[in-house]
């Protein structure tokens, strides 16, 4: 039976867009949307904390590049488990990486309404959060070319929004002589790298445009090669403009203590440090900068997670319909729905809980592709075919380990009720996954990862034309 019908992502995207997609995601922006929580929680060495983020990532990052040169599908950390594990290990990865997906786009709707109330403070925050999640959801079902468009601009305007900021910050820490000096912001505090380590590990939220890149496999033109560099470029580019924003607003704007500060500076931050360094002019442009960047943060952060619950249910290990792509637009618009819906519940969060629960299921399931790394190519299903070289030692065993235990100890910096809300979430999915196999007598089930593997709606069909023949057999 031909498939050749059947709806499919459409692979439109090559490595610039793929980088800028990452980087959208990432929203250089973002420095000011947690600039005051990660302050308080480093005491004032919130670059620091990006530093440690950056070199912890860069190994992760690697892992994701040798990952997807094996597996160029759609399902990011959740298929390189189940290649890797199993089915069982897959979908608990796949339903921890869900968490900070879904909270993803719903963080940066609520900054996004956060700073747009500070200009209209008549108006509900609400009221802007929901406008921007509608707008995103539209956006997401027209199709991945659109997006990619959108995302460009975004990022585009964004850099020259930050390299003004830069050059206006730069020159307040001059004509400031209490002024952080050049190195002080990269140093610990008093209370040692503790504090330091925590930080990172909720940063590590700024870091998801390199799984997010992972994603978009299935709509790559040539994604064993375009991906895994994209992912690279993701990763180093926006770490490093991390680490440069964040310095020079450290150095720009200060407090002696950030445990004193209210819940209203620390949630907008980032509006006092625009007033602070570029007047009130500036500061509505910067807060509108900062608004498309949540928007496109928000964009790639719903048609992420669309693809991996597009991919679970496609596998049939979450409800079908999620693996349903639209026949016109050729994007998962039952998948798109439902992130849409959970996002609504971001009304009732506030930015610090949000923060730490993306946190937790990014680093969990980046230590899962760590270990898949090792286990594919070092120890592959069937054993291998040939010596390992020093090389492949190295690359596939060393970096990847080194990368495993850099991720185990930032989630573990994670404050306590963050892993209690954790846990419960993965609880729920052990549940979830019982039930799927009948309490684990039945096998869970598994992606067919190859480019021409026929669509479940073909191998339905062909089970009911031909009775002898069931399931995928």
């Amino acid at each position: 039976m031909s498939t050749a019908s059947a709806p499919h992502l459409r692979r439109t995207l090559g490595p610039v867009t793929l980088t800028l997609f990452g980087l959208s995601y990432m929203a250089i922006g973002t420095v000011f949307t947690t600039y005051g929580i990660v302050n308080q929680i480093t005491e004032g060495h919130l670059v620091a904390s990006y530093v440690v983020a950056l070199v912890v990532m860069l190994f992760t990052a690697s892992s994701y590049a040798a990952m997807v040169r094996r597996y160029p599908v759609a399902g990011s950390a959740y298929t390189y488990s189940q290649q890797s594990f199993g089915g069982a290990a897959g979908f608990l990865t796949g339903w921890v990486l869900l968490l900070d997906y879904l909270f993803i786009p719903m963080i940066n709707f609520l900054i996004l309404g956060l700073y747009v109330g500070t200009q209209f403070p008549s108006v509900p925050s609400w009221v802007f959060t929901l406008a921007a999640l509608v707008g995103v959801f539209i956006f997401n079902v027209l199709g991945i070319s659109l997006v990619g468009k959108i995302n460009t601009a975004i990022v585009v305007v964004s850099l020259a929004a930050v390299l003004v900021f830069a050059i206006l910050a730069i020159k307040t820490a001059i004509n400031d002589p209490n002024a952080p000096s050049l190195i002080e912001p990269f140093i610990p505090g008093s209370a040692g790298y503790s504090p330091i380590f925590t930080g990172a590990a909720v940063l590590a939220l700024s870091f998801l445009g390199f799984d997010a890149v992972s994603t978009l496999s299935e709509e790559a033109k040539r994604p064993r090669t375009d991906i895994p560099r994209a992912i690279m470029l993701t990763t180093i580019i926006g770490g490093l403009l991390f680490i440069f924003v964040s310095w020079v607003g450290a150095r720009a704007y200060f407090l002696d203590d950030w445990s004193q500060a209210s819940q209203q500076l620390l949630d907008a931050a980032g509006v006092v440090l625009f007033s602070h360094v570029g007047g009130e002019v500036l500061t509505v442009i910067f807060i509108i900068i900062t608004v498309a960047g949540c928007f496109g943060s928000g964009l790639a952060g719903q048609v992420a997670v669309s693809r991996i619950l597009y991919s679970m249910g496609r596998d049939g290990i979450l409800p079908r319909p999620l693996g349903i792509l639209s026949k016109r637009f050729g994007t998962p618009v039952v998948a798109a729905t439902v992130v849409s819906v959970f996002a609504l519940s971001g009304l009732f969060l506030s930015l610090d809980q949000a923060a730490f629960m993306i946190s937790f299921g990014a680093l969990a399931a980046f230590a899962m592709v760590n270990l898949a790394v090792i286990r594919s190519y070092l120890f592959p299903k069937g054993g291998r075919q040939d010596p390992l070289t020093t090389w492949q030692v190295i690359r596939y065993g060393a970096i990847p380990l080194i990368g495993f235990g850099l991720t185990i100890w930032l989630w573990t910096s994670l404050e306590a009720l963050t892993w209690l809300v954790g846990g419960i979430w993965m609880l729920i999915g052990v549940i979830i996954l019982a039930l799927k196999t009948g309490f684990f007598r039945r096998p869970v089930p598994k992606l067919d990862f190859s480019e021409d593997a026929p669509s479940t709606e073909a191998i339905d069909a062909l089970a009911e034309e031909y009775p002898l023949h069931t399931g995928r057999d």
